[in-house]
């Protein structure tokens, strides 16, 4: 019975020898398995690569649109899996080809726009930093990305709940969850330089405000309509046509941290998504090994 790591070696080889593919696209292909085998653990599903069928490919689909994915990422990794099959085929080790009748899921046209990593880096150079709103909203956008916020957690984002000697941020999510979620240096930095050149100078702070991070210049907290309106002006003064929301940066963030080979289960915890079944391999992922997945994956972390 063919399990997962000789399976994904043997196509390894099979890409390399047959194929030709570059090093590159081996990774890829090989990575794309592996978000598939990953997804089964996370699901406690203990099935071999001979036992897959239709509706756990589909079921996998769903999950990457829920997840946040974007759609190119999702017709990637689901282009990795067929090729595998397809593989499986050609020797002979199935004979039946799960996937294909899989296409791409009409639920993708739910999921907003995702900016690619030079449009985010756009978005934010297209701030102003000589106004004070200028200097509060490249941190509110600095925030949205390298986070993957929720615009309820950010608005509710408390000064009580940075822990820049760590490089986290405690989130109150859905339900009242509270989450911890890596942050990196350039999101502090412009936190730091709004609240040492911005929020210590404003001249009154509503009492039941004074623990919340952003807030207007009346000081008072920002409301939901006022941050999408800072991403609706940041994207057409970096000139993107795109349709974008502040759900936009979450999807985004998941998607290259995903497609930069990030684990699963890490990006799924930093979204604050409710937490699945999952196997004994996962139930010691801890916050050290978040905040080294943002550290290794996420794009600004990597200049």
């Amino acid at each position: 019975m063919l399990d997962w790591t000789s399976g994904i070696n043997g196509f390894k080889h099979y890409l390399q020898l047959e194929r030709a593919m570059s090093e590159n696209s081996v990774d890829a292909y090989t990575r794309d398995i592996g978000k598939f085998h990953q997804y089964l653990q996370l699901q406690n599903l203990a099935l071999n690569p001979t036992e897959i069928e239709e509706e756990h490919l589909l079921a996998f689909i769903v999950w990457l649109s829920e997840l946040g994915l974007g759609t190119t990422s999702q017709a990637r990794i689901r282009s990795g899996v067929k090729a595998f099959y397809r593989y499986l085929m050609l020797e002979d080790i199935i004979d039946y080809d799960p996937t294909e009748l899989i296409e791409s899921p009409q639920l993708t046209k739910k999921i907003p726009s995702v900016l690619s990593i030079d449009e985010v880096q756009a978005v934010l150079d297209s701030v102003d930093l000589s106004t004070d709103h200028g200097t509060r909203n490249r941190a509110i956008l600095e925030v949205l990305y390298a986070c993957g916020l929720r615009v309820s957690e950010l608005t509710e984002l408390r000064i009580s709940n940075l822990y820049k000697d760590i490089g986290f941020i405690k989130v109150l999510g859905k339900g009242n969850k509270e989450r911890l979620v890596p942050i990196g240096e350039e999101a502090l930095k412009h936190i730091q330089f709004y609240m040492d050149s911005v929020r210590r100078h404003l001249s009154k702070i509503n009492p039941e405000d004074e623990n919340i991070l952003f807030l207007n210049r009346r000081g008072k907290r920002l409301s939901r309509v006022m941050i999408f309106m800072i991403v609706k002006d940041a994207v057409k003064a970096a000139g993107i046509e795109k349709n974008v929301s502040p759900h936009t940066f979450r999807h985004s963030f998941a998607t290259h941290l995903v497609e930069g080979g990030a684990d699963l289960k890490a990006v799924q915890d930093m979204l604050g998504h409710e937490s699945i079944t999952t196997t004994e391999i996962y139930t010691h992922l801890d916050n050290a090994y978040l905040r080294e997945t943002i550290l290794m994956y996420h794009p600004l972390n990597k200049k």
